[in-house]
């Protein structure tokens, strides 16, 4: 309750003594909610019981076996998905409504156990054998459509990392990730491409109205991997520095534009934290390359300090702006 405005009605006297005083009752009296508390249990539970899983698993192997390892996953897969199936409520392209309180957590741990069926086999009989990425297909696939088929952000960021991995794999050779020797410049270029598609995906979940609240997910891990595969190829292709901060302000500004449309002060917030870190490795490059005694220590000092203080009070404005629109 907006206790502040009642007082104000009732120092005018639109709001009488006794009204006033079983305002402040209720206010008192009001019941807390522990609705995020129980979420969080739960979904620590399911993390919980899978680990345990995992760890029992390991510890017995060689007395429990294979088979029925197996076997005990797939129970616990295909009751989780029935279950789910049975409860869900009908398609569609809006937010469905969970039909009850542990319908979210079964369809994670369905999810959960399922990639967990699927690597136990690549790992235990090497099913796909050398082909890393049609084991990371697989899943993903099946992800993609669990998430939209029951309704569940959570496994749609499963999803979209099973989406990273497959890309991964499919972009690196095997002699490459057998080496463990990685070819950023194409690791990059693929998460790169990646981003811009999630972000896309996100833009058209919301234009179609398709699922429409599964953008934020989408551009939340498209943003984060244009950022970071920018960044990364500026501090990697010194030379061209420069080149890479343009297209670092450019990928800023169309998310500032995005977070002010959308009044969302998380994207400004890791938006300038990104611009942030590519600025300072560009000014901090240039202090030292115009000092390279301690005269350039100093002024990183000066423009560390200052900068973070300019940066506090631009976020401080922005997040006013933003509630205020």
């Amino acid at each position: 309750m907006n206790i502040p405005l009642f007082e104000k009605l009732h120092s005018g006297g639109q709001l009488s003594d006794a009204s006033f005083q079983k305002i402040k009752v209720a206010d008192n009296n009001r019941l807390f909610s522990l609705y995020w508390e129980l979420r969080t249990i739960l979904y620590l539970g399911i993390l919980l019981l899978s680990g345990g899983l995992g760890i029992l698993v390991y510890k017995n192997i060689d007395t429990i076996g294979h088979q029925v390892i197996l076997a005990f996953i797939a129970a616990v897969c295909m009751s989780s998905f029935v279950y789910a199936h049975k409860k869900k409520p009908a398609y569609t392209n809006n937010k469905a409504i969970s039909p009850n309180s542990f319908f979210d957590y079964i369809v994670l741990l369905g999810c959960l156990t399922m990639v967990t069926f699927i690597g136990y086999l690549q790992f235990q009989y090497n099913v796909f054998g050398t082909k890393y990425g049609l084991a990371a297909f697989i899943p993903m696939v099946l992800l993609f459509a669990a998430a939209y088929y029951f309704d569940h952000l959570g496994v749609l960021s499963m999803a979209i990392t099973a989406l990273a991995a497959w890309a991964g794999f499919a972009v690196t050779p095997s002699t490459i990730l057998q080496d463990n020797d990685f070819n950023s410049e194409t690791i990059l270029l693929t998460g790169a491409l990646l981003g811009i598609l999630l972000v896309v995906a996100g833009l058209v979940s919301t234009k179609r109205k398709i699922k429409a609240h599964f953008e934020f997910t989408y551009s939340n891990f498209g943003a984060n991997l244009l950022f970071i595969c920018t960044l990364g190829a500026m501090f990697m292709y010194d030379q061209v520095y420069a080149a890479y901060l343009l297209v670092l302000t450019g990928i800023c500004f169309f998310f500032y534009k995005k977070a002010l449309r959308d009044r969302s002060f998380y994207f400004l917030l890791i938006l300038t934290l990104y611009f942030y870190t590519g600025l300072t490795y560009t000014i901090i490059r240039g202090l030292f390359e115009m000092s390279s005694d301690i005269g350039g220590v100093y002024l990183a000092c000066f423009y560390f300090i200052f900068s973070a203080i300019a940066l506090i009070i631009f976020l401080v404005k922005m997040n006013k702006k933003i509630k205020a629109s």
